[in-house]
């Protein structure tokens, strides 16, 4: 299971070294000044919470990448960006579902 978890290494300014994260576990991060000493920390510190856990008989957080997702989310918007959205929609011959879709396909976080 901790292998499926969903680990990041990325650099921070602010520190001036780069910070392991885990988007299972917002709250721990681990920092060093090598990229692959992030890594490692940053696993070593979620296998050692998760043990802890165990112990303690909490529930451990179930791994992003093994979750089933239906595909159905709801999104609150202005109105006056629901109505330009829908007529982009009518104006391109497709659903306001498929038109929004396409759009967020297109982002690149």
């Amino acid at each position: 299971m901790l292998d499926k978890y969903s680990y990041r290494v990325t650099w921070s300014d602010d520190d001036s070294e780069f910070v392991g994260l885990c988007a299972e576990f917002p709250s721990l991060s681990w920092l060093s000044k090598s990229q692959d000493e992030a890594f490692k920390g940053i696993r070593k510190l979620v296998t050692d919470v998760v043990k802890d856990m165990q112990q303690k008989k909490e529930p451990i957080p179930e791994p992003i990448a093994t979750k089933h997702f239906s595909g159905k989310f709801v999104v609150r918007v202005p109105p006056e960006l629901h109505r330009e959205l829908a007529l982009e929609a009518k104006e391109a011959g497709v659903s306001l579902n498929r038109y929004v879709s396409s759009k967020l396909a297109r982002l690149h976080f």
